[in-house]
């Protein structure tokens, strides 16, 4: 499986929703759905634990892909990901870097390596 990374830096190819549409895999639906459920206060469901990646136009996205500014600006500017982006690190990315740092790590890397 080749790597994927998001817009925002988080590596499509580990994340439990890419998996699990990828094996077909129920079980790993159902935990990630409990654990998603408890992490972020809201109600998911392991038939909501189907992704093809975030940079993939067409097919299944989380819920929240369809709300994300991080996505749709990169849609919008159709970049690869935040790294090829002329405007990197824009106020989004800074937001969200402070709640996810490793995604930082993950883009810096790739737009030194460009």
């Amino acid at each position: 499986m080749d790597k994927m990374v998001a817009y925002c830096g988080i590596i499509c190819t580990k994340c439990p929703a890419y998996i699990a549409k990828k094996e077909n895999n129920d079980e790993l639906r159902k935990k990630t759905a409990e654990e998603w459920s408890k992490q972020f206060n809201q109600t998911i469901t392991p038939e909501s634990i189907n992704c093809d990646g975030c940079i993939a136009a067409d097919g299944d996205h989380i819920q929240y892909c369809s709300i994300c500014e991080i996505r749709k600006c990169g849609l919008d500017k159709k970049v690869e990901n935040c790294a090829f982006c002329d405007d990197y690190i824009c106020e989004k990315l800074d937001k969200w870097f402070k709640n996810v740092p490793e995604t930082k790590a993950t883009l810096d890397e790739i737009r030194a390596n460009r």
